[in-house]
């Protein structure tokens, strides 16, 4: 990750969250307005606004884009961005009124902590108030208090996941930005070793010791064993990965919609199996405007900056819920 202090020129990043409901949002703020595109992939998403971020439709800009838990329940966060970029006078100028461009996707939190805590229009001001340009907090945090990963065995064999964060300068002052909250059906694999960091336990919970076996399932290995004599139908439906890309380039609405195409690839390279009718996975892409570069160059590099966030999202979990995260079994981890 760039370790510069700012985040992305142009976007503020804020979260707000319930540390003992383990629900939370986050919210990517563009006060200036920044060219949007999504990709949404998997059977089971959950969004708001999407459809305006597609080529051939009236609106070029975005304002802000809302991350939260609380399932379909989590979209009324994005009311409360709506009201804060409306009191500040930003929005899309319909000559009686600037209506603020907020899309918004969430993930299911909702069996981890408290099923009747919610974001909503509050939390999702209280973001807003306060984002900030510098890096973001990661780890449990905002839209990832709540996430969790690896769930075919039921969410007693899960694990604690989160939000992560990664940026990258790609040369001539471009930078490629990423931010992303992660609950995943599957596990969360490093493309460098091929290892499961995070995922889907054995039923053997305590130190390793000779003989224990693996510490991971393994998801696919689980769904294997499934094959000619049931669905997936009983796992639990409760799972997402959403995220978004940004870059300071000079992106067209139609770049930018490919741009969060070659995202998803990032999220393809960690997370097996991706993409499932369990997950409902999204990801925005912004274009700040500032930079010329090559369309195929900066996706290129916004899958590296969503692979690299994935990753931290997962590292950087603390244990909750009743949940162990990768940090804390690091240690008897073979990684």
């Amino acid at each position: 990750m760039s370790k510069s202090r700012v985040f992305l020129p142009g976007l503020k990043v804020g979260h707000a969250h319930d540390a003992q409901a383990l629900t939370g949002c986050t919210v990517i703020l563009c006060e200036s307005g920044a060219v949007g595109g999504v990709d949404q992939r998997g059977g089971a998403p959950g969004t708001r606004e999407t459809d305006a971020l597609h080529p051939m439709h009236l609106v070029q800009k975005v304002h802000a884009i809302v991350l939260s838990g609380g399932s379909a329940f989590g979209l009324d966060a994005a009311s409360g961005a709506v009201r804060y970029l409306e009191e500040r006078g930003v929005g899309f100028d319909v000559r009686v009124a600037r209506v603020p461009i907020v899309p918004a996707a969430i993930l299911f939190d909702l069996g981890l902590g408290r099923a009747d805590v919610r974001p909503g229009p509050e939390m999702g001001y209280q973001a807003c108030l306060n984002a900030s340009s510098a890096p973001p907090a990661e780890g449990n945090v905002g839209a990832g208090m709540g996430a969790t990963v690896g769930k075919i065995l039921g969410m007693e064999q899960a694990m604690k996941s989160g939000l992560g964060a990664a940026r990258l300068e790609i040369g001539g002052g471009v930078s490629v930005a990423a931010v992303v909250a992660v609950n995943a059906f599957g596990d969360v694999i490093d493309p460098q070793s091929g290892q499961i960091i995070a995922g889907a336990r054995s039923k053997h919970l305590g130190p390793i010791a000779a003989g224990a076996g693996p510490l991971f399932a393994d998801t696919l290995q689980v769904m294997r064993s499934f094959i000619g004599r049931a669905s997936l139908g009983f796992a639990r439906r409760e799972n997402t990965v959403i995220g978004v890309v940004a870059t300071n380039a000079r992106l067209t609405k139609e770049q930018a919609n490919k741009v969060a195409q070659m995202a998803q690839d990032g999220l393809a390279r960690t997370i097996r199996p991706a993409h499932t009718m369990l997950d409902g996975d999204t990801i925005f892409a912004l274009s700040t405007g500032r930079r010329s570069a090559d369309v195929n160059i900066v996706g290129a590099y916004a899958a590296e900056a969503f692979a690299q966030a994935i990753l931290r999202a997962v590292r950087l979990a603390q244990p909750a819920g009743g949940l162990p995260s990768s940090s804390s079994l690091r240690g008897e981890m073979h990684v």
